[in-house]
């Protein structure tokens, strides 16, 4: 079976949050789709590992803030490469608690919907919470952006514990030799460079500054490894 078959399948990329008691936590995620149209339901794949589940499960609420094409690596690694068992992810960032009392993720968002769950379906490492729409907006006209963009223009890679997580093998070649972070997988491509961190194309490895980190996840120099 050719796996790779599975990237043609269209996806987008949201921010899937919620409440547990005072608390709040939230996930980058993939897996978000309609159900149905009336009433309008929405249904999102989240790994049964992750501190969002819990929330979720526990509220039977939940939140997802649809982001834009132009959302920068950091905060899509911020939601997507750290734990809410370890930082509060809603330290600095820009949110309002919506009707269910979950909180809604405002900053990079293009739309969000806020729904109640009304089933649960086991999917193994998964659990797809399905859910009916309580309330919706949309916040900019920005368009919003696509799992092939991210992938492709913004270089992201996808976290282990997503639902579309497909290992890769790494491949070398090329004039300059291209690194991976080690803690989640995001490759430094040397003709791409990294603008966000102002990096221009065409600076190799070996010329960044010894306080670059990962855009995605926040790892250091020493922790990036030559893909061989």
């Amino acid at each position: 079976m050719n796996r790779k078959a599975l990237h043609k399948i269209s996806y987008g990329l949201y921010v899937v949050t919620s409440r547990k008691k005072d608390g709040f936590n939230g996930q980058i995620a993939n897996t978000v789709f309609q159900t149905t149209s009336e009433p309008a339901t929405i249904a999102v794949s989240v790994n049964k590992q992750n501190f969002t589940h819990e929330f979720i499960q526990e509220s039977n609420v939940f939140a997802v803030s649809v982001l834009s094409k132009n959302t920068p690596l950091k905060f899509i690694g911020h939601f997507g490469f750290k734990s809410g068992r370890d930082i509060d992810k809603f330290e600095g960032i820009n949110y309002k608690v919506g009707r269910t009392g979950a909180p809604i993720v405002l900053d990079n968002a293009v739309a969000y919907l806020e729904a109640e769950v009304i089933k649960e379906v086991d999917a193994g490492t998964h659990t797809i919470f399905i859910g009916k729409v309580v309330d919706a907006e949309v916040l900019t006209d920005e368009g919003p952006m696509t799992y092939s963009y991210y992938h492709e223009v913004k270089r992201g890679i996808v976290p282990k514990a997503a639902p579309t997580y497909i290992k890769e093998e790494g491949k070398g070649g090329g004039k300059m030799a291209k690194y991976r972070c080690t803690v989640c997988g995001y490759t430094y491509d040397p003709g791409k460079g990294d603008p966000e961190s102002g990096i221009p194309p065409g600076t190799s490895f070996e010329e960044l500054p010894d306080d670059w980190v990962c855009p995605v996840c926040g790892a250091t120099k020493d922790q990036i490894e030559k893909v061989e």
